[in-house]
């Protein structure tokens, strides 16, 4: 007797009766984003919305501050920094332009006025400063370095870190997808620490009233909006790396490459009103649903049915078709015994294209027992695979 791996293949008007829901029949009504590249990707789900040029190194500008931010985190986290540690500030961190607290080597911030800096004023020097007190070395390179491994560490593939502020440097970049890797980090898992990012303002020691503000545009505007950072370079153009909550939902997006910091503003708005309000939760597999039934070999009853083991919700397009397909595998015929539980084979759900797309993988599991047969069946099994070996599989009866 042979045995074989079985797979199928579904696409989305089959899965209406497979899986039981149904979805419109238009054609799914795709974001036209502003941005040059934009990355979208709901925070509980993990699902990705929209994936536009995501992939693709950029020069972040001071968004790639956020890695700097993280590695304080980190260093909070286990204890070798703390919010009241002082930090010197040296010649190198001093000589920032552009968005700036006015550090001069004589100052001692606390690593939290750095914190604040960094996040609400977008400070150079605080960026600078705090990576100096996080190199293995003491220098803003030694910090790149580790800044750099631990970026591969977080799976984000297109990160290379030259400096700690984003300031302008050939080779400094960052995707789309990897700041939306970066921002989703930050808020899982330095909660303590996330609180920052939604405060607007901040003055160190009155030094620079005129940058006192936070530059994301979204922030009190009344639609969840609580983080992350802008950027703005004249390579780059205006990017923001947000983050907002509606209801149950919290849906993280960046976005680079827009004209002015009113362009951004508008597209970020944008973006969020279309993440929350043109998806819809479904729940498109049940567990326990009867998918296949599989032969068993040498058992007391011909086979058994296989079930998802858990169920999986979907964000699905309000209007439009899902792209989503679906492929089952499994061991045809199983040798008995079989236990209900045991795993049988895999259902692999994919929704979205190209660079959006994202892959779920959920057991088949066993949905009941076969015993092992006693003589007689095993007689009997093994005479009919000699004689189908011989002759052939018996051909079905036909009515008529």
């Amino acid at each position: 007797m042979a045995f074989a791996l079985f797979s199928w293949t579904r696409n989305a008007a089959i899965l209406v009766a497979l899986l039981g829901w149904s979805v419109a029949p238009a054609m799914a009504q795709g974001y036209d984003s502003e941005a040059t590249a934009a990355y979208v990707i709901d925070h509980g789900s993990g699902q990705v919305l929209l994936a536009k040029n995501a992939d693709q190194p950029l020069p972040p500008a001071s968004m790639s501050k956020l890695m700097t931010l993280l590695m304080a985190f980190e260093a909070l986290r286990d204890g070798r920094l703390s919010l009241e540690t002082r930090v010197a500030v040296s010649a190198h961190a001093m000589s920032f332009g552009g968005s700036t607290m006015f550090l001069n080597t004589t100052d001692r911030p606390t690593v939290e006025d750095l914190i604040r800096g960094v996040i609400i004023v977008s400070g150079n020097d605080a960026s600078v400063a705090l990576a100096e007190a996080l190199s293995p070395d003491g220098t803003e390179a030694g910090f790149a370095r580790i800044a750099t491994e631990r970026a591969r560490a977080l799976d984000m593939a297109s990160t290379t870190i030259l400096n700690a502020s984003g300031w302008p440097a050939p080779g400094h970049v960052m995707s789309m997808r990897d700041l939306g890797i970066l921002a989703e980090e930050l808020i899982t898992a330095h909660p303590a620490y996330y609180r920052y990012f939604i405060e607007t303002e901040f003055d160190y020691e009155n030094r620079a009233p005129a940058n006192r503000f936070n530059r994301n545009p979204l922030l009190g505007l009344g639609i969840g909006a609580d983080g992350l950072k802008t950027g703005h370079t004249q390579e780059a153009g205006f990017g923001l790396v947000g983050s907002a909550v509606q209801g149950t939902r919290r849906v993280t997006f960046v976005i680079t490459g827009l004209p002015s910091a009113e362009a951004r503003a508008r597209e970020s708005e944008r973006i969020l009103n279309w993440a929350f309000r043109q998806f819809v939760e479904r729940q498109v597999v049940t567990q326990g649903t009867e998918m296949a039934r599989v032969p068993v070999f040498m058992g007391t009853g011909p086979d058994v049915a296989i079930a998802p083991a858990r169920d999986l919700s979907l964000l699905l397009p309000v209007v439009g078709e899902a792209p989503l397909s679906a492929e089952m595998t499994y061991l045809s015929p199983v040798i008995a015994p079989v236990a209900a539980g045991d795993t049988l084979g895999e259902m692999v759900l994919r929704l979205g294209e190209g660079d959006a797309m994202i892959e779920h993988r959920i057991p088949l599991l066993a949905t009941g027992d076969v015993p092992e047969g006693g003589l007689i069946v095993r007689l009997t099994t093994a005479m009919r695979a000699v004689l189908e070996d011989v002759f052939g599989p018996t051909p079905p009866a036909v009515g008529g």
